[in-house]
Order: C-alpha cells, then structure tokens, then sequence
C-alpha cells in the first residue's frame, strides 16, 4: 500500500473517531474541504505541514497518520 493511501486511510479513521466532517475538519484546519476530501480519496498528496496541522486538530501525533497498520504493507 502506498503512504498515500495509508495517510487517507489513517486520516479518514481519526477524522471519525473525533465525529467531525469534512466540512469541520477543513474549517478548523483552514483548508478546503474537497482539499480534505481529495486526501481521503489518495488524490493529492500533502505537504508536511498540512500534516502537522491535521494532527493537532485531530489531537493524534503527524507519525500517526503516517503509519500503515501491521497487516498492510
């Protein structure tokens, strides 16, 4: 699996766990929220600091959304 598909993935599951939107997320983070959408889809990849800053929102560290699960790699 790509990092990119393991980001959205990782993205898409902390976004849920916190019950935010899209809309949210992308309100809090100052971004777009097709931007959001984009990445939780593997369609753009993101910078580092968009990273950083998703992680603060979602309250989890920027490796975290990094991480590919032990059964997928």
């Amino acid at each position: 699996m790509e990092i990119r598909e393991v980001f959205a993935r990782n993205l898409k599951a902390a976004r849920l766990a916190k019950g935010l939107s899209q809309e949210e997320l992308a309100f809090r983070a100052e971004i777009d929220r097709t931007y959001i959408s984009s990445l939780e889809r593997s369609i753009y990849n993101a910078s580092i600091d968009v990273v950083d800053r998703l992680a603060a929102i979602l309250e989890v560290e920027a490796s975290d959304l990094l991480k590919r699960s032990p059964d997928k790699k």
